[in-house]
């Protein structure tokens, strides 16, 4: 589970909103790399240990024999990158438990969530983020020893990457129609992750200027066009819809804001304004079944049932599509993401570039594999960010700024936001503070949006959409 750390993460950014406090630089750059650590590990043991089984042998062989005879016979086109002459060995390669690549991704888990540790002290659970900041104590030990356990993660990536560009390529061409499994209409929300502490000051007045300059963008795309990448239209286009779930309307209860910071308008269907009222009832198909909620972005036209695409695809896409993030490591290029990796250990520097995917008639295409594909790329893309951020750090502490913390007081009135991105995809706080304490909170993780139920008017939710 990871929940723990994106949940307390974003809760730290609402509460820095609210109370006015931006932690030092030094302090932002610590988050960051425990962030980092976070997509690194999770991605790793979701994709080798979790998704990989799906492709591996033993799973082929029982339910595709003839896939795998064509396998072993296909050779591998990146086999010098990665180590497997045949598709049929990297399939035998992710056996689980007696797989050699299913083994060494449960390792990269370890080591990656010792680099968490090194910056947020605990997994999944920080002990050392709270606003205003984290209390790591910054030493050029510390960043040296999640500097060379990065190294490994880069070197295993020039791996990683090829080898599942030639597993996913082999299942289009040996299973003809395989790009329609999973497939979706391109609904994609990304809420942006990483903050850059030379621009962010957790100001909603200044959060349209500091989401853009996140290391990974946020935006909101529907048919494959950025719609916006503009965290204040982002947030004020939330609207938490009923209509198959077991609670009653709040509809005449208490507005707790009907104006932002700014003075836009804000709808009695935003989280800052949503009453949690429980009605439970038996389950009815034709009513309500489900305990979810139904979040919905509203363009002005229509309420949109975003997904996630599991994260990595969205965050990608939205950063692609924006061509905002260009840290040397990575760069976004308008239609797709450069991800530029140093020499390691026994590999020389790599570029990798993933890029924005089309089926082949050309229209932009959100599936299983181009998930999962997004996902490996993602790992690559957060191992690039890190090794940036770790530099960055490292020069502030040359340079004598250790502070990883400011004070804050907690005020009488405040209305917030916090915003960043799960592993799995968009993660967002709402808190109001009314007399000094907490009148609304109301935090919405990737789970509601993509395991939304039919909202009042008769959209249904990802889940329920792909099950139709």
């Amino acid at each position: 589970g990871i929940c723990g750390d994106n949940h307390a993460t974003c809760s730290v950014y609402n509460q820095n909103m609210a109370y006015g406090v931006a932690p030092p630089h030094l302090g932002e750059y610590c988050i960051n790399l425990g962030e980092c650590a976070e997509y690194m590990f999770d991605h790793n043991i979701f994709q080798e240990n979790l998704v990989g089984v799906d492709y591996c042998e033993k799973m082929v062989a029982e339910t595709n024999p003839g896939v795998l005879d064509q396998a072993n016979r296909t050779p591998s086109p990146n086999a010098d990158a990665h180590g497997y002459k045949y598709i049929g060995d990297i399939m035998r390669a992710l056996n689980p438990l007696a797989g050699e690549f299913y083994r060494e991704a449960l390792q990269v888990s370890r080591y990656t969530r010792e680099m968490f540790c090194l910056m947020e002290g605990r997994h999944v659970h920080p002990s050392t983020l709270y606003p205003g900041g984290i209390g790591c104590i910054a030493t050029v030990q510390l960043f040296t020893d999640y500097y060379t356990r990065l190294m490994r993660y880069v070197e295993f990536m020039k791996r990683v990457v090829p080898l599942h560009e030639d597993l996913f390529q082999f299942f289009y061409d040996a299973m003809p129609g395989y790009e329609e499994v999973g497939r979706r209409r391109v609904l994609l929300g990304c809420w942006g992750a990483l903050n850059d502490p030379e621009h962010c000051d957790f100001t909603y007045a200044n959060m349209t200027n500091w989401g853009r300059k996140m290391y990974v963008t946020p935006g909101v795309v529907v048919d494959g066009k950025l719609v916006t990448n503009d965290l204040v239209k982002i947030n004020l286009g939330l609207r938490i819809l009923l209509g198959s779930s077991y609670y009653e309307d709040w509809a005449g209860k208490e507005v707790f804001v009907d104006k932002d910071p700014l003075g836009n308008p804000v709808d009695v269907r935003h989280p800052w304004n949503q009453h949690t009222i429980p009605k439970p009832a038996k389950r009815d198909f034709n009513g309500a079944y489900s305990w979810t909620m139904s979040p919905r972005w509203f363009d002005g036209q229509d309420h949109l049932a975003l997904d996630t695409g599991g994260g990595p695809i969205a965050r990608l896409w939205a950063t692609a599509l924006a061509g905002l993030v260009d840290t040397g490591t990575v760069k976004a290029t308008g239609h797709s993401v450069v991800i530029n990796l140093p020499q390691t250990m026994s590999k020389p520097a790599a570029t990798f570039e993933w890029k924005i995917p089309y089926d082949k008639a050309g229209k932009p295409l959100s599936n299983a594999i181009e998930r999962n594909r997004a996902r490996t790329y993602f790992q690559a893309y957060a191992a690039g960010i890190a090794l940036h951020q770790i530099e960055k750090a490292l020069a502030e502490v040359r340079a004598g700024r250790t502070k990883t913390w400011e004070p804050f007081k907690v005020p009488k009135e405040a209305v917030s936001c916090g915003w960043t991105e799960a592993v799995r995809g968009v993660l967002s706080h709402h808190m109001v503070i009314q007399d000094g304490k907490i009148a609304n909170y109301h935090p919405y993780p990737p789970t509601p949006w993509n395991g939304s139920v039919r909202d009042v008017y008769g959209t249904p939710g990802p889940y329920e959409d792909a099950v139709q």
